[in-house]
């Protein structure tokens, strides 16, 4: 069984990325069909021995002589037990990553910041399994997480928070299934253009039609795998500890979808459009989105890129967060922001609050405001979800 099928080769990508400024340690996952899961992707596990290593030893011919066998078995009695160690050196360190199905729970802010009306929205589902049931036999817990930042008002926002996560409930792998992976894939894909069509069928039939758009950053949790699937510019973070360092580093999680952006440029350039300003004919900020038809004809699509993340034991907490809060902060800098929080001994624990509970809900609370006084005039949503080991 290969437990780390999503790892690429040694040498991979993720260095150059790095020096960028921002670590994108999770590529795209691959067309449903391909076997290449990992390509671009960190190898995290580079201390495990190679597959093969343990019986490298057993590999060399033997000299046959007077008194071998005494020596052979002597020498496979000490190859068996360098063998046995190396397996139990593997197992540790598989072990090591694998701490059972951790919990998660997820923690909300939001302000509305100087606009007039508040156009984010968002979802915080702790434990859809029952929900999702008849379950693949792989598969003991799913969780979703989202936020929604709209545009041209709140309707399309409103409407994703409220039907996306119904839409994947319904298309949710039932029973057994060949590849969990696949079938989550398709599952996200299927469930972004169903929510998108029915926004733009009831945005459609309004007098005037409704312009509404949004963003959208969801990150579905089976077990331990997170699947994040992004449309625009909100952002999806995973905060995980360096042992060596021993500092918390900033993973990206989703990718961002802008008009200036290469692709996105050509695609609405092929579809007729144009990019003015860095907009969509000088207006709509982002490439993709739920909603905004009149761009539909233009290149923006609601096709979501979906990205894959194991967690591990090293992971604290994911931050998920509209392009308000990024205006200000660097995901590095809210990352050690939440953190700093986490650990201030003088937030006030609530009767009948755990005590993570409160230092989370003040994590939260204290960056949002953080971000109004830093001058995002935008909207600004914080959603953090707690990693429980």
């Amino acid at each position: 069984m290969d437990l780390f099928g999503d790892l690429p080769e040694p040498g991979g990508s993720a260095q150059g990325k790095e020096a960028q400024g921002q670590l994108r340690l999770f590529d795209d996952l691959p067309p449903a069909g391909s076997a290449d899961t990992g390509k671009g992707s960190s190898l995290l596990f580079d201390d495990l021995p190679p597959a093969s290593s343990s019986d490298a030893a057993s590999s060399a011919p033997e000299q046959v002589s007077e008194g071998s066998h005494a020596k052979g078995e002597k020498r496979k009695s000490m190859e068996e037990e360098e063998k046995n160690g190396r397996e139990e050196l593997v197992e540790k360190k598989v072990c090591k990553g694998s701490v059972g199905i951790l919990g998660l729970k997820g923690y909300v802010a939001e302000r509305k910041g100087e606009r007039e009306d508040m156009q984010d929205a968002h979802v915080i589902l702790n434990d859809i399994t029952e929900e999702c049931q008849p379950l693949p036999s792989q598969v003991t817990r799913v969780s979703y997480f989202a936020v929604f930042d709209g545009h041209g008002g709140v309707r399309a926002s409103k409407f994703a928070a409220q039907n996306l996560h119904l839409n994947l409930i319904k298309k949710f792998p039932k029973g057994e299934v060949v590849s969990v992976e696949k079938t989550v894939k398709r599952c996200l894909l299927d469930t972004f253009k169903h929510t998108d069509e029915e926004f733009l069928k009831q945005a459609s039939s309004q007098k005037p039609a409704w312009k509404d758009g949004s963003t959208a950053t969801c990150v579905l949790a089976v077990d331990n795998i997170l699947y994040i699937a992004n449309l625009g510019d909100s952002r999806a973070i995973l905060c995980r500890y360096n042992e060596e360092s021993q500092k918390h580093a900033a993973l990206s999680l989703s990718k961002e979808h802008n008009p200036t952006q290469y692709e996105e440029r050509m695609r609405i350039q092929k579809a007729g459009g144009n990019v003015r300003d860095g907009r969509v004919l000088g207006v709509l900020e982002v490439s993709r989105s739920i909603g905004d038809g009149q761009y539909k004809r233009c290149g923006v699509i609601s096709v979501p890129d979906i990205k894959r993340c194991q967690l591990t034991h090293n992971d604290r907490f994911i931050l998920i967060a509209c392009d308000g809060l990024f205006k200000v902060f660097t995901p590095e800098e809210a990352v050690n922001f939440i953190v700093s929080c986490l650990e201030d001994k003088n937030i006030q624990k609530r009767e009948g609050k755990q005590e993570a509970d409160a230092r989370y809900e003040a994590a939260c609370n204290r960056l949002a405001n953080k971000a109004v006084q830093r001058g995002s005039a935008d909207n600004v949503t914080v959603v953090v979800v707690r990693i429980e080991h």
